[in-house]
């Protein structure tokens, strides 16, 4: 019995280190696109999004420049 749960722990404890490498693989790859730091309000409405200069940051919200400055 006491051999299952340690093989469970093994197999919990791997699956989730899968789970943390493809998340950084995936925020690698997000950021090697070479996506521009500061968008115009055009472009973020053209990548699909909403320029939010009401907020702090002045974000785009959604689409292909989601969280760049709007600028």
């Amino acid at each position: 019995m006491h051999i299952r749960r340690i093989l469970a722990a093994v197999i919990a404890t791997a699956a989730l280190a899968g789970l943390g490498l493809t998340g950084a693989a995936t925020a690698t790859a997000a950021t090697a696109t070479g996506a521009p730091s500061v968008v115009s309000p055009s472009e973020c409405r053209q990548g699909g999004g909403v320029p939010r200069i009401d907020l702090p940051g002045n974000p785009c919200k959604g689409g292909k420049y989601d969280g760049q400055e709007v600028d």
